[in-house]
């Protein structure tokens, strides 16, 4: 028995590390050392829940390690510039790691190997396929600001509609002989060059952002 115990152990914070070095090679803040911890945190309540419960309660302790485990995931999602939200990967990820620990700690050493796998390779292999698709389509948030003039809106969405970009105005705000315009715009990396390149030669804009 205390032979498996240690197996479950070593196992857990084997494939805990391998995922948490991915996250630390992309210098994350749950990194290789975090994740190990997680991974053998939960193992080590899912084996206490087993010997604690016994066979007709033995979710008794293990059942709260996914409550738990959300909040320490919530720790490391933020809101950035631009509306943006970053860590939810690896939120993601912490959640993963918990449930794999599980499994170990539970002596479903397949199942968790699996699910290891798997999230290695969603994690290292699949953002070479999301920068592929980010090359086809990708949505930015211009703003425009420059000297108000009577249908300039219309004037610079005909712009986008020239370097066939899909858009959506989300604000404008004047501020006596100034406007500042607001959209977001999907299309292509191309195509969003070349909208940036047509404003950067515009010289009645007096700064842009995207």
């Amino acid at each position: 028995m205390h032979n498996e115990i240690l197996i479950r152990f070593l196992l857990a914070a084997l494939w805990g590390g391998i995922v948490g070095l991915e996250r630390e090679y992309r210098s994350k803040s749950a990194g290789f050392r975090t994740m190990i911890m997680i991974s053998t945190g939960a193992c080590f309540f899912t084996i206490m829940s087993n010997l604690i419960g016994g066979s007709a309660n033995a979710d008794r302790i293990a059942s709260n390690i996914v409550t738990g485990i959300g909040f320490l995931g919530a720790g490391v999602i933020f809101r950035g510039g631009e509306n943006r939200v970053s860590g939810i990967t690896t939120a993601a990820t912490i959640w993963t790691v918990a449930a794999v620990g599980m499994g170990i700690g539970a002596g479903y050493y397949f199942a968790a190997a699996s699910a290891s796998l798997l999230v290695i390779f969603v994690l290292a292999i699949l953002p070479y396929v999301e920068a592929k698709i980010d090359v086809i389509s990708q949505t930015k948030t211009y703003s425009i600001q420059r000297t108000y003039a009577a249908g300039i809106a219309v004037f610079y969405e005909d712009m986008m509609r020239h370097h066939h970009l899909k858009f959506k105005r989300t604000g404008q705000v004047k501020q006596r002989d100034i406007l500042t315009l607001t959209w977001e715009v999907r299309g292509s990396a191309k195509n969003h060059n070349g909208f940036t390149d047509a404003l950067s030669k515009d010289e009645d804009v007096q700064r842009f952002e995207f």
